[in-house]
């Protein structure tokens, strides 16, 4: 700084501000929500670029957690509007994924500053006896799950689907807020901890993206019953009860889906296929390439190799060749 800057900075000219609420409301109706949803995201111009952030990083960590497996997580076109028809188990996981990084998204967008209507969490009951003080900036998880649970709806009295749906997207929700951490900062003489500054922190959502992938691993197939006393449905095992899961009754933080799940070996309306695709041999070539057997391609490749780190400051690195093989699942 200078010196010579003025210490106010200039309002924005009405003109200024039409133009960038004009440009928020356009993210808004491009992201193509329910009425609700829209007003929601309109109300603040925070929600909108949080939205779009949860979208990406829920998408990005379901194709890294379905990496190796015959279905990868693809969106593309179609492929995502047919399986959000169905109720398999796969639709569960993305319901779920979906939940917890807008939750996530939307905790860390208060903290950041980035919301009107959030700050940081002010976390009162950090206080205790070991005088602990409050400091830094926590996640606002409070926040985000009244603003989520508002975006995503109450829950459906009837439709089963809708029930199953709704179940998924508080599983997501929960594993964000198991994942809470509290983080404490010393402050005193020498590093005595005479006063801690403490604040919440959300779990990586690569941490929340694998504890989904788990539950996904053990998720129940349900039915519907209804309940006498109210009208009510409800969530149940299914008559026919299946294979490894027996009667179990599904607990709050199970996923559950109420279709069984198609081979993703072939193309269809809901994946390409595992025609091409790439596969680790001794890994997941015989499961995903479903008995067609795979291709073996040889190729050199370089890459930077014995790299060591210069004084100052620079690694230096040399070119090393090899050969390796490639492997892609037959027609």
């Amino acid at each position: 700084l200078t010196g010579n800057e003025p210490l106010t900075i200039l309002p924005l000219t009405s003109e200024m501000e039409e133009a960038a609420v004009k440009a928020h409301y356009k993210v808004c109706d491009r992201l193509k929500l329910e009425k609700k949803q829209r007003r929601m995201c309109r109300r603040d111009p925070g929600v909108a670029e949080t939205l779009m952030e949860a979208i990406s990083m829920s998408a990005l960590e379901c194709q890294y957690q379905f990496r190796f497996e015959r279905w990868n997580c693809t969106l593309e076109g179609r492929y995502r509007a047919s399986l959000l028809k169905r109720g398999f188990k796969e639709t569960a996981f993305l319901y779920a994924i979906s939940s917890a990084g807008l939750t996530h998204a939307m905790a860390k967008a208060c903290s950041a500053g980035r919301m009107e209507r959030c700050t940081c969490d002010e976390a009162p009951d950090l206080e205790n006896r070991e005088a602990w003080q409050w400091g830094g900036c926590g996640d606002n998880l409070k926040y985000s799950n009244k603003f989520v649970k508002e975006f995503l709806g109450r829950k459906p009295n009837k439709d089963l689907r809708a029930r199953v749906d709704f179940h998924n997207n508080l599983v997501g929700m929960k594993v964000i807020k198991a994942g809470v951490e509290t983080t404490c900062k010393c402050h005193g003489v020498s590093g005595s901890c005479t006063v801690r500054t403490c604040w919440r922190q959300l779990s990586p959502f690569h941490e929340i993206g694998k504890q989904l992938k788990q539950k996904y691993e053990t998720s129940l197939k349900v039915g519907s019953t209804t309940n006498e006393a109210t009208g009510e449905g409800d969530i149940s095992p299914p008559k026919k009860s299946t294979p490894g899961h027996s009667d179990q009754i599904p607990r709050t933080t199970d996923l559950v889906y109420i279709d069984d799940s198609p081979s993703f070996c072939l193309m269809s309306r809901y994946s390409p296929g595992t025609s091409g695709r790439k596969c680790y041999k001794d890994k997941n070539c015989d499961s995903i390439c479903c008995g067609r057997g795979h291709n073996t391609q040889s190729r050199v490749v370089t890459r930077p190799c014995q790299c060591q780190v210069r004084w100052c400051c620079y690694v230096e690195c040399k070119q090393c060749t090899q050969r390796e093989e490639v492997y892609t699942c037959k027609d």
